[in-house]
């Protein structure tokens, strides 16, 4: 009987037990009250993403709150690179932010950060003096690389790379400082631009602000399009790709 009365004993202290962990577990899980930010903000500012942190955690109690799937949720927008988030007492969700680093426009509407990821900015503003890239879905990170050597080798010869595209069908097509557009075409490429480069400094460099664009796609030789002309000045032979 003795052993009986002390089974019955350990459950009543586990039930009793069980009863006040989930009366504490109630006491403690009631709603968010408060989100806070922390991170080395630059482009978006604390208030912006506040605004767009607090419908995710709207409704969400302290305790029962899904923090993988906050985090998901959080990364989906687009100034965001990572994400962390920890509860703190009392009632508050810390969210820890990673900024994207812009370093290039892409396709008009989004900035490509430096692994070549898109991502959206708007509503805010772009930053000022970004370079234009432009490319098929998942080009990315190709035209970033292209465009980080290009700009290399043009600086060597005082040229200047403003914008920089990947035609859908493989064509490169780029635009210096001056405004001057270059046409590589899609083969063949480091010879034409070593035939530009040349080019440039025989004679184009003199004449920049003449130029409305370049044509390398051609077997030899270079086409110029001067402004008021609406033909280019073709040379050596029919037009490549």
């Amino acid at each position: 009987m003795a052993r009986r009365g002390g089974l019955i004993g350990v459950l009543l202290l586990l039930l009793v037990l069980g009863a006040g962990g989930r009366a504490l577990w109630l006491w403690l899980d009631r709603p968010v009250e408060r989100v806070s930010i922390r991170g080395d903000l630059e482009y978006a500012s604390a208030d912006y993403l506040r605004s767009k942190l607090a419908p995710l955690v709207r409704g969400q109690t302290w305790l029962s709150a899904d923090i993988g799937e906050l985090r998901e949720q959080a990364r989906d927008i687009g100034w965001l690179s990572e994400v962390r988030i920890r509860r703190e007492w009392p009632y508050a969700l810390v969210f820890e932010l990673v900024e994207q680093v812009p370093v290039a426009r892409w396709n008009d509407d989004r900035l490509l950060n430096p692994a070549g990821d898109p991502f959206a900015f708007a509503p805010l503003a772009a930053p000022e003096g970004l370079v234009n890239l432009a490319g098929p879905a998942g080009s990315g990170p190709e035209v970033l690389a292209y465009h980080d050597a290009l700009g290399a080798r043009l600086a060597e010869h005082g040229l200047g790379l403003r914008q920089l595209r990947l035609e859908d069908r493989g064509a490169w097509r780029l635009q210096t400082d001056d405004g001057i557009w270059v046409m590589l075409g899609r083969s063949n490429r480091e010879a034409r631009l070593a035939r530009f480069l040349a080019a440039w400094d025989r004679e184009l460099d003199g004449l920049a602000s003449h130029i409305r664009y370049i044509d390398l796609r051609y077997p030899n030789g270079v086409s110029v399009a001067w402004h008021g002309e609406s033909e280019p000045d073709e040379e050596h032979g029919a037009k490549e790709s």
